[in-house]
């Protein structure tokens, strides 16, 4: 086992297993805001996993995943607008925490991959990571106030 194997388990372990039992349990502001969290913290586990195993098919799924789910959360914010209007998800700090940690994972997995198409890829998916999950984040908290006018 090597150091990126180590904190890809370590991320699984601590931040996708909270996210997981967020969505399972509690009321639905703390479940839409774990749903958004959980595909913000896999990305990052696959990147360091790709690294870990030298498989750079991983970085493929994290591309997808980096840009479907923020997507998901997006539909969930706008057929779940109502009913979270009431009580809207405040997940600041969790949020502006996975954004840095897909950041640090992009950037640490970027100094190893050295220049190339690789590089160009794993950027594309740190910006999507970070972005997407930022977006998505204010969409759930009220963000979205003007398409419940619909």
């Amino acid at each position: 086992m090597n150091g990126w194997i180590l904190a890809a388990a370590v991320v699984l372990a601590t931040g996708v297993g909270a996210t997981v039992w967020g969505v399972a349990s509690g009321p639905l502001r703390r479940r839409a805001a774990a749903q958004n969290l959980s595909t913000a913290l896999a990305c990052p586990v696959l990147l360091l996993l790709a690294q870990g195993f030298d498989r750079p098919a991983y970085v493929d799924l994290a591309l997808v995943l980096a840009l479907l789910g923020p997507a998901g959360t997006l539909v969930f914010a706008r057929l779940l607008a109502d009913e979270l209007a009431d009580d809207p998800p405040h997940a600041r700090g969790p949020t502006w925490t996975a954004a840095a940690l897909g950041a640090a994972v992009v950037v640490a997995v970027g100094v190893a991959t050295g220049p190339g198409r690789a590089l160009v890829k794993l950027l594309v998916v740190g910006a999507l990571l970070v972005g997407g999950n930022l977006v998505a984040s204010r969409a759930l908290a009220g963000g979205m106030r003007g398409a419940r006018d619909d």
